[in-house]
């Protein structure tokens, strides 16, 4: 037979009561030889440990590890990993009001609806609920197909929309490759890199606008006339942290609205708090035609929103538009993203992460003046990256240094690597959870200040 894991051995091999932390004393080597056994890789090679619990803004291993948090997981767990209020939700709901047939309502995919509709401008008054960032916005293009009746799609240069279809055949990171053609008719603009992007004015700075003319002008010349839509993030994530420049949203949707498109804004990573703003269409006075939420909205839970306009989804309605799974709208973790929004807005986090977001970037800014090995520093409130070169001059990357002081940085007991694959570009991609003290900020700082320090080719400057 199989060997098995209980989630709470006791010392006699029982199962121990339910209050008992999951799979402590389970040893890391057990876990190891089962996952090795029998689970199949997906695109990512797994980190050394195994994560055994996860409590507030730390993760704790297998071998008893305490490691700070400041990807906030998958940039998901806005709120902390167990927030209390949180875990009562999903312990009420779990018990009493789970999952339903798909077109029956509940309360609180109702209140959910209304406080996010609510909190954002006019023209974002309709929502519907599904699981990933990747279905959110298959759903928002196929919805941008259907109102315009065209089907051809913009998407920004090393962006990240999901795994689905039409997201991925949107998305230029990474994904494309080893299975034939992608959707057809989709586009790509330049992705706006201030670090490393060509299109310079005289005095050296980046033209973005004469870059953004450019990459119409080729999507002009590419189409068969057909474009529907625009999807972009505000901070390409994936990328390496890569901030919009100002301005540049406000003249996206001019291009968009030139052309009869529609404009999506993708904000898996940057809603909800994370950047400073309750979302960072409002740091650009920006009102999209569809926006997509994931990621932060659930806390961790599969939960994701698609918000557009009255009139679109009233046009959408009458020509059909379907979009029906099994946990479109499903109560649980719609009650969780409930509670999310609401613990959000009313304890002041979005503050926090515009406050705590500034002691932050300063922090790295001064680690910058020390380490010749940080070529860039960028972000908004509490998204932030950090980029690792050989060579400040000629910007030349440097993966095997960025993944020796990513080691060195987690050894410390500090995570803020995503990914270690080489399309990330050698990039620390910091996302701490929004509950986060001024003291773990600082925390943080003083282990990645030790992690250079102690790092052969960091090359201090002083």
């Amino acid at each position: 037979m199989a060997p098995m894991l209980d989630a709470n051995p006791d010392a006699s091999g029982n199962a121990s009561v339910a209050n008992a932390i999951p799979y402590q004393g389970v040893s890391h080597a057990k876990l190891q030889a089962l996952a090795n056994k029998c689970l199949a890789n997906y695109g990512t090679k797994f980190e050394k440990d195994i994560i055994t619990r996860t409590d507030g803004l730390y993760v704790y291993t297998a071998d008893g590890h305490r490691v700070l948090d400041w990807t906030s997981g998958q940039m998901s767990c806005l709120v902390g990993h167990g927030h209390p209020e949180v875990v009562e939700t999903v312990h009420k709901h779990a018990a009493h009001l789970d999952h339903l047939f798909s077109g029956m309502l509940s309360p609180p995919v109702i209140s959910l609806a209304n406080r996010l509709t609510s909190a954002l401008p006019s023209g974002l008054d309709k929502a519907f609920f599904l699981s990933t960032g990747g279905e959110s916005n298959e759903a928002a293009i196929k919805m941008a197909k259907v109102y315009t009746g065209k089907f051809e799609i913009v998407g920004l240069g090393a962006s990240w929309h999901g795994m689905t279809a039409q997201a991925l055949g949107a998305q230029y990171h990474f994904g494309r490759s080893g299975q034939g053609p992608v959707m057809p008719g989709m586009h790509m603009l330049p992705p706006p890199n201030a670090y490393r992007s060509i299109f310079r004015n005289a005095d050296g700075s980046y033209d973005w606008e004469k870059e953004l003319d450019y990459g119409w002008s080729l999507i002009d010349r590419a189409s068969c006339g057909s474009l529907a839509a625009c999807i972009v993030e505000c901070i390409q994530s994936s990328a390496g942290m890569h901030v919009l420049p100002p301005g540049y949203l406000k003249a996206l949707k001019k291009h968009c609205e030139k052309r009869g498109m529609l404009l999506i804004v993708d904000e898996a990573q940057t809603g909800v708090g994370r950047c400073g703003d309750l979302m960072a269409i409002n740091h650009e006075d920006v009102v999209p035609d569809i926006l997509t939420l994931s990621k932060t909205l659930g806390n961790g839970l599969p939960l994701s929103a698609v918000i557009t306009s009255d009139e679109i989804e009233r046009v959408c309605t009458e020509r059909d538009f379907c979009f029906y799974t099994t946990h479109v709208n499903d109560p649980l973790p719609a009650a969780v993203g409930d509670k999310v929004l609401e613990i959000v807005l009313r304890d002041n986090l979005i503050e926090n992460s515009r406050r705590l977001g500034k002691v932050l970037k300063d922090g790295l800014l001064a680690l910058q003046e020390r380490y010749g090995c940080i070529g860039d520093i960028r972000g908004r409130g509490l998204m932030c990256g950090v980029e690792i070169v050989g060579d400040r001059e000629t910007k030349a990357l440097d993966l095997v240094l960025a993944k020796d002081i990513a080691n060195a940085m987690y050894d410390r007991g500090l995570w803020a690597n995503l990914s270690s694959h080489a399309s990330f570009g050698g990039v620390f991609r910091i996302a701490p959870p929004i509950i986060i003290t001024e003291e773990q900020v600082r925390e943080g700082l003083a282990i990645m200040e030790d992690a250079f320090k102690n790092t052969p080719g960091s090359r201090p400057l002083y």
